[in-house]
């Protein structure tokens, strides 16, 4: 597999510098953030949440859960964690459960953690269970124009 397509488009015309970091095979983005050899707190993952009939990407630090009472007061009192199945064709190119936190390139607003904004680069799955980007989160806001927010707990 490969950077998924929309994403290396994305970020090559906009000149941004980026590593691709291909490791094995994992499916939680703790192993990924294992495989990559990075701390789990500067992996980003991305969780899908449904707000009435749109969805939207939730990105936070890996070991870290989304408090959705927290994130309600963005989207709407009938938020919740969306299910694989109501999600799977959001991302064309993409293998389940490893999009990119860039739910910009499929129509979907973004809310990052603020966690995530204090660090200088930020670590993602690329759209596969085996690459992963890193890049500096400024050029991730630039592109994504992400809302950010405090909804990520450890508990």
């Amino acid at each position: 597999m490969s950077v998924a397509a929309k994403l290396k488009e994305c970020l090559d015309s906009n000149n941004v510098r980026y590593d691709v970091l291909t490791h094995p095979q994992v499916y939680t983005a703790q192993d990924t953030a294992q495989a990559v050899h990075v701390p789990g707190n500067e992996l980003a993952k991305s969780v899908v949440i449904k707000a009435g009939d749109k969805y939207a990407l939730a990105v936070l630090p890996a070991p870290r859960k989304v408090d959705i009472e927290r994130l309600r007061g963005k989207l709407g009192a009938d938020a919740r964690l969306a299910h694989e199945d109501e999600f799977v064709q959001l991302f064309p190119g993409c293998e389940m459960g490893a999009m990119p936190p860039f739910g910009n390139l499929y129509g979907l607003d973004v809310y990052v953690d603020e966690s995530l904004t204090q660090d200088d680069e930020i670590v993602f799955n690329a759209g596969t269970h085996v690459d992963a980007i890193r890049m500096k989160y400024a050029d991730f806001e630039r592109l994504v124009h992400p809302t950010v927010a405090n909804f990520a707990t450890s508990s």
